[in-house]
């Protein structure tokens, strides 16, 4: 018995903490293998599959390969992808032309993908830097990045990875009026069902490195702060998302995810169209690097901080973890 003399408490918040049944029935977030979409990376060859270095567990696939790993992600219950290209520096120009090449990787996996498991939602990526020798996501001029330019190649890209069979197109980008243009030419060629998941609110972020290791497409001069947003800007994606919405986007998405709850949370508010969030490649790295030095429960680590994107308002999580989660939800 306490010595101490509580007043009468009529509210004990504890009650509802008191079993994991109680917990559970007032759970206001669950995190559910429906909200998982799962990045992948496909490259030219046969029989390949290399790990990416700085992402464990994370691996490059050739095509056929690549198909065994979706069969198995699918049966998981994970019912989407997003698709990135690792691109042979022979084939990359300052134009992007290997981008809207209706034989090129990105647009036969898609094909062979929607043959092979023809339910699974393929979302595939539209920007100039997994095929530009600067790796940027735009066309190069004098050190800089040309806008308008630059969108008309959007639109090439979009309308052969919309011919190939994607679900979603994703540009990811950051171009001005892309989401516009790519949403009237998919529209005057037929492909009105072809939905546009935009990368709204993108920032120029530090998260990325391991990305780009795995694409081989880190920028070769400078960065990206022409055209990525600023880390120290909140109110500024409210405009990037109010454009994004009017010009025709389906889904806004906010990248990264982890240091950026807060933008989550402010486009949650203020709009009703699904919001993705993608857990990217930085935050990955950092959970799998301190679990391996045994500071940190990797498995619960992992659904906290899947769980903190939900709490925020994201309807939909694009991460590397994807296959682990639906393991560990079953």
């Amino acid at each position: 018995m306490s010595s101490l003399n509580l007043p009468s408490l009529l509210h004990r918040p504890r009650r509802l903490r008191r079993t994991e049944s109680i917990r559970r029935l007032v759970r206001e977030n669950e995190l559910t293998v429906n909200d998982l979409i799962y990045p992948v990376f496909v490259m030219e060859g046969e029989n390949i599959k290399q790990e990416i270095p700085s992402m464990p567990d994370c691996y490059r696939y050739s095509l056929d390969l690549l198909l065994k790993e979706l069969a198995d992600t699918y049966n998981l219950g994970i019912k989407a992808i997003a698709l990135f290209p690792l691109i042979a520096e022979a084939k990359k120009d300052n134009t992007g032309t290997e981008s809207y090449n209706p034989d090129g990787l990105v647009q036969r996996t898609v094909k062979t993908i929607k043959r092979e498991i023809p339910d699974l939602v393929v979302i595939t990526d539209v920007a100039l830097d997994p095929f530009s020798p600067y790796g940027h996501d735009g066309i190069v001029e004098d050190g800089k990045i040309l806008n308008d330019e630059t969108v008309e190649v959007l639109v090439k890209m979009a309308l052969s990875q919309a011919e190939a069979g994607a679900d979603f197109v994703a540009p990811s980008d950051m171009m001005d009026g892309r989401i516009g243009a790519i949403r009237k030419a998919l529209d005057a060629e037929g492909y009105i069902n072809v939905g546009i998941l935009a990368y709204s609110a993108k920032y120029a972020s530090a998260y990325y490195g391991p990305f780009r290791d795995a694409l081989e497409s880190a920028p070769k001069f400078g960065d990206k702060k022409t055209y990525q947003m600023d880390a120290a800007n909140s109110r500024e994606a409210i405009k990037e998302v109010a454009l994004d919405i009017a010009e025709g986007a389906d889904i806004v998405m906010v990248k990264p995810a982890l240091a950026y709850l807060d933008i989550i949370r402010r486009l949650r508010d203020y709009t009703n169209l699904p919001v993705a969030a993608y857990n990217v490649s930085g935050e990955y790295a950092m959970i799998k690097a301190a679990a391996g030095y045994g500071w940190i429960d990797e498995k619960k680590v992992i659904l906290e901080t899947l769980t903190s994107m939900k709490r925020a308002g994201a309807d939909l999580i694009l991460t590397y973890f994807a296959k682990e989660v639906a393991l560990m939800l079953r």
